[in-house]
């Protein structure tokens, strides 16, 4: 068994090794689990011992108590009838069942008190489970989250660097393109009717003055 239970501890301890060599908290939270099941398992299995050892011995003393009564009974009968040898032979026989009887009950407290005690251990290892459980469900969420953040954040760096920079770039192609269009529209799409703006609008100062005179001349004429 020694060598066995070597090799079982050899082969858990390179399980392990591997699972904190992979750094996947979940993969061992979930061998831990698997660690304590089969350690209730053998926990319920050595309680139905117990509990099977338990009512054998209550069978036994049910069984003693009943011998004590009869030979309490032939003792009776056989001192009725003046049978005082096989009186004696019955209450000697009683007194032997007695004495079994009160070794039984001892027994039987001790078994009790084993088996509550079994009792008590199976359950703060069922507590001690539950427990894992509920806390394994939560930092499998915690677990989750943290993997989901950093898988956005490598793709936010990534997206930041490459993509959004070339799409910048692109979109100010695209303003420069459209903004030379327009320059070049406004430039070329009616050229004399623009020379013809700039041609009405150019008045020189000799052309002014005349212009002035003339009023002038209108008005003291009228007068």
């Amino acid at each position: 068994m020694g060598i066995f239970k070597r090799i079982k501890t050899i082969t858990m301890a390179e399980i392990n090794g591997l699972l904190d060599g992979l750094g996947d908290p979940i993969a061992m939270l979930n061998e831990y689990s698997r660690e304590m099941e089969q350690e209730i398992a053998k926990g319920q299995k050595a309680l139905a011992s117990q509990i099977f050892v338990e009512k054998k011995q209550s069978a036994l003393i049910l069984e003693t108590e009943g011998l004590v009564a009869k030979r309490v009974r032939q003792a009776k009968l056989a001192i009725e009838r003046g049978e005082d040898d096989i009186a004696k032979l019955a209450v000697q026989e009683k007194l032997v069942h007695q004495k079994q009887l009160s070794l039984y009950k001892e027994q039987l407290e001790a078994i009790n008190g084993q088996t509550q005690l079994l009792i008590e251990k199976l359950n703060q290892l069922k507590e001690t489970y539950n427990e894992m459980q509920h806390k394994k469900i939560l930092l499998a969420s915690r677990a989750n989250v943290a993997q989901s953040i950093k898988q956005i954040q490598k793709a936010t760096f990534t997206f930041q660097t490459d993509n959004i920079a070339r799409g910048v770039a692109r979109a100010e192609e695209r303003i420069l393109l459209m903004e030379a269009e327009v320059q070049a529209g406004s430039q070329f799409s009616n050229p004399l009717a623009a020379h013809e703006a700039e041609y009405r609008d150019f008045v020189n100062d000799e052309e002014l003055e005349k212009e002035i005179e003339k009023l002038k001349f209108e008005k003291e004429k009228v007068m």
